[in-house]
């Protein structure tokens, strides 16, 4: 490589890192409490549709008495529902991050 490719490329790598620098300093930090609410949100999508499908399979085990049980079969429903969302929603938030570090530079 040249002295000129070089000097090129540690220029992209300044300007690259002082466009994130800048970015950071707009923006509020990703502090312990930010954290914790990801953490919230993750949980209520599991939880919810796994409390959702145990609701809804007592009723139906109350209501049509049988010799399976509805209750655990949706709770396992909900619970893979929501962990399928969970992943969707974490997937696309770890997308969203990579292309706004891919757009800065």
């Amino acid at each position: 490589m040249t002295k000129h490719g070089r000097r090129n490329e540690f220029h992209k790598q300044v300007e690259s890192r002082e466009k994130r620098k800048l970015k950071a300093r707009r923006e509020p930090p990703f502090g312990a409490m930010d954290g914790m609410g990801l953490f919230g949100v993750v949980g209520w999508a599991v939880a919810v549709p796994t409390i959702v499908g145990i609701f809804l399979g007592v009723w139906i085990d109350l209501t049509w008495p049988g010799p399976r049980s509805w209750a655990l079969m949706l709770m396992v429903l909900g619970l893979a529902t929501g962990c399928a969302s969970a992943w969707c929603w974490l997937t696309r938030q770890r997308n969203r991050i990579v292309r706004e570090r891919d757009d800065e530079s």
